[in-house]
């Protein structure tokens, strides 16, 4: 009878000790927060500026796709300030994020930021523009920039017979660094074409105007404008047109934006490179969950562009981005 007194009470001891272990494990698991957010997953994104309608775009790809996986992304705009980029940086790392995206305002400079991340095992995802050190970042997501440039000039020289040039540039991106130089090595190859001035505008329309503006005054000729982006070709039309030349300038550009579209068919605009944003985003929330579970293969994403001009808007998603 003891016997199986014991036996009895061991069976109900072990009972006890398994639902109490059971009990444990659902306290631990259950989230106790208000928002219900105590066990989901940080994630940062840090842009060069979000006054451009493109990085907003692939913010919004971002931000949906991790908060479909029921995690969070915490997003800041370093207004094209370096310094104040590295302080953004190094407070996201303190938050523990898992993951941080980022667009350099200087593909350079931005080498010590990447140390930090690496030292707090937090993986980036480059989005847009390359950095100088690709070994300390997980994946980077860029289009095709040098071609994007090799696509403008070539549509170019088919149809003007020369002219003179300008550039308007933003040499702190890499991405701007190569289609500026994608369009130059090609234009290059042509001598009646003469690149006569640049000027740097970081890719802000309301520095791109009155770049242009100081560009008209220095030359009374100018046949062409390449610009590095879609936000600093609008400078430059908006300085042509209270200059009276608009209809007299051929301007390209890259990115694809709405406005720009609508300034093509037009006739406004002659052409520009057209860019995948929300492609862009959700390959870099991808490739983000992938770093984390141990899978992602993948050190460079370069995405074609497309040249959108007049002859081929027919179809063309004006309201919206491509992709």
């Amino acid at each position: 009878m003891k016997r199986k007194q014991r036996i009895f009470c061991w069976m109900a001891m072990l009972f006890c000790g398994i639902f109490f272990a059971w009990k444990m494990q659902q306290i631990i698991e259950t989230d106790y927060s208000i928002r219900q957010n105590e066990h989901r997953r940080k994630f940062g994104a840090v842009y060069m500026t979000l006054n451009n309608p493109f990085y907003e775009v692939v913010d919004e790809e971002i931000r949906a796709a991790i908060e479909s996986h029921g995690d969070i992304l915490l997003t800041r705009d370093s207004a094209l300030s370096m310094e104040r980029q590295m302080d953004e940086i190094k407070e996201l790392l303190d938050s523990g994020i898992k993951v941080l995206f980022l667009n350099a305002v200087d593909w350079q400079k931005i080498g010590p930021a990447l140390e930090l991340a690496k030292q707090a095992h937090v993986p980036v995802v480059v989005i847009d523009t390359n950095v100088e050190d690709d070994n300390l970042v997980a994946c980077t997501i860029v289009s095709d920039n040098y071609m994007a440039g090799v696509e403008c000039a070539k549509h170019l020289v088919a149809h003007a017979p020369g002219g003179n040039i300008v550039l308007l540039k933003h040499s702190q991106a890499r991405s701007a660094v190569d289609r500026i130089q994608g369009f130059q090595d090609t234009i290059a190859q042509y001598p009646s074409f003469h690149i006569v001035d640049a000027a740097e505008c970081k890719g802000q329309l309301e520095l791109a105007m009155p770049a242009m503006e100081a560009l008209l005054q220095r030359h009374k000729k100018i046949d062409i404008v390449m610009a590095l982006n879609d936000p600093a070709a609008l400078g430059a039309m908006a300085a042509l047109k209270n200059a009276g030349r608009l209809e007299q300038v051929m301007v390209y550009g890259v990115d694809g934006a709405p406005e720009t579209k609508d300034m093509i068919v037009h006739g406004h605009m002659t052409a520009t490179a057209a860019q995948y944003p929300r492609l862009s985003g959700r390959l870099a929330a991808a490739k983000a969950y992938e770093i984390l579970a141990g899978t992602n293969q993948e050190k460079l994403i370069k995405l074609p562009t497309r040249l959108l001009t007049q002859d081929n808007m027919a179809g063309e998603n004006m309201e919206g981005w491509d992709g």
